[in-house]
């Protein structure tokens, strides 16, 4: 079997049509930062938009923070151990 050919990565492409683009249309969307979060296939009935995911995030955060504030219980000394 041949191997088809492939196209070098900056080869131009001819069956593109680029005469309509917009240069930097979202250039100002990309310099205010965006962060792109690919979700497993399995957690898209969990998880179908993004608010849905920042829901889940945000209390996360919120349980995360709590966990952090609560003081370490210290061990009490009993009378054998004092020994």
């Amino acid at each position: 079997m041949n191997e088809p050919d492939e196209l070098h990565p900056l080869a131009p492409r001819p069956n593109l049509d680029f005469s309509k683009g917009v240069r930097g249309k979202f250039h100002q969307r990309m310099r205010q930062g965006t962060n792109v979060v690919i979700i497993a296939p399995d957690l898209l009935d969990v998880f179908p938009d993004s608010e849905s995911v920042n829901e889940a995030l945000r209390g996360l955060k919120k349980l995360a923070t709590r966990a952090a504030n609560i003081p370490q219980q210290r061990q009490r000394k009993t009378a054998s151990a004092a020994q």
